[in-house]
């Protein structure tokens, strides 16, 4: 009887330990990790990419304008301030002239005094050849010695000669007038332009050096995006194309640009490839310089060819590739790929045909053994 009571409980958990197994076998093909993997697929499609760049970039002033002295010199006055809008020939400040205004005025006592000996000389010079003609005439005339017309014609070489002289000396001191004039002149800083001050450089009193600016300015109406692109999707970026220009400051607003210089000299440092963004029109309000702007562009169409997600590219046993269901099969496909627009397709050299299914998200990493579980997004897994 004892017996017969043991070899029921020992029927009775072992058949409880097989539940148990079961239980725990079939929770583990569920939703354990034996459980299908969560996945979405889509199929390949032939299609034409249109690749787009996205960089980020500083408002800048294409033309900037440092004005300053062309000696050194001290700061007699500034004008303006920043911010404030001025006209072209508009004073901005001026230079301490020191002794300058004396010497300008010496120099135009000494252009005096060489314009009246210029007078005399050339009135010597006319008498002289007044004489020199009369003398001739009467030695013609037999009326008048041979030595007496040399005297004359000597004294006309004298005239012209003294006529030369003091005719370069007026020259001379004419040229130096004009020097210390224009010289006078520079301490007088003018706008060159129509343009807004941007900086002030120097107060009255700082001693500034020859080609030191004191105030700088900038032309409103023409503004460029000083971008960055990275240089593995630059390719195609040339002068003419379009673009779409983005400020901080109005993130809803996209204005219309161009593409007006592709930089030479690329930075090797963040490897990202430089370019100026014009604004194809003035903006009513000006930005402020140094603004963060985005900027995309798209670039010429390329050739129809089979284009996947970004999404579905994966990295498997270090090979670039997609996963493809064949059948009930999940095969990795390496593949080559081309370029891609900013919504994230991306075209496929070789690997992979049109009409292929491949997987685009899934729950987590896969292997050619996971077994998978089709659905509409992987959130709706969960669920």
């Amino acid at each position: 009887m004892a017996l017969a009571k043991l070899r029921g409980r020992t029927v009775g958990l072992l058949l409880g330990a097989a539940a148990v197994a079961g239980l725990f076998l079939f929770v583990a093909m569920r939703s354990g990790p034996l459980a299908p993997v969560a996945v979405t697929v889509a199929r390949v499609e032939a299609r034409s990419v249109t690749p787009s760049l996205f960089g980020v970039g500083l408002v800048e002033g294409r033309y900037v304008y440092k004005v300053g002295p062309t000696i050194a010199s001290r700061v007699l006055r500034v004008d303006v301030n920043v911010g404030d809008r001025v006209r072209a020939g508009q004073s901005l400040g001026e230079m301490d002239p020191v002794d300058l205004d004396h010497r300008v005025a010496s120099a135009e006592a000494a252009l005096r005094r060489a314009e009246a000996s210029l007078g005399e000389a050339q009135a010597r010079l006319n008498h002289a050849q007044i004489q020199a003609t009369r003398y001739k005439k009467s030695f013609d005339a037999h009326a008048t010695s041979e030595e007496l017309l040399a005297t004359k014609q000597n004294d006309l070489r004298v005239a012209e000669a003294a006529f030369a002289g003091a005719r370069q000396e007026r020259e001379r001191v004419g040229a130096d007038r004009s020097s210390l004039v224009a010289l006078r002149d520079s301490l007088r800083l003018v706008a060159p332009v129509d343009g807004l001050v941007t900086q002030r450089l120097a107060e009255p009193g700082t001693t500034i050096v020859a080609g030191q600016s004191v105030v700088e300015l900038v032309d409103p109406r023409h503004l460029w995006v000083n971008t960055r692109f990275d240089q593995g999707k630059a390719g195609g970026l040339a002068p003419g194309l379009k673009a779409e220009i983005v400020l901080r400051s109005n993130g809803e607003t996209k204005i219309p640009g161009q593409v007006v210089r592709v930089e030479p000299l690329a930075d090797s440092v963040t490897e990202e490839a430089l370019a100026k963004i014009a604004f194809s029109d003035a903006p009513a309000d000006m930005p402020p310089l140094g603004e963060l702007a985005e900027i995309t562009i798209a670039l010429k169409p390329l050739p129809a060819a089979p284009v996947v997600s970004n999404a579905a590219i994966r990295r498997y046993e270090s090979r670039r590739g997609v996963w493809k269901i064949v059948g009930e099969s999940l095969v990795f496909a390496p593949a080559r790929f081309g370029a891609s627009d900013l919504d994230g397709a991306t075209q496929v050299l070789d690997g992979v045909a049109a009409g292929d299914q491949v997987v685009v998200h899934s729950a987590r990493d896969l292997t050619p053994k996971t077994r998978l579980r089709v659905v509409d997004a992987i959130g709706a897994a969960g669920r």
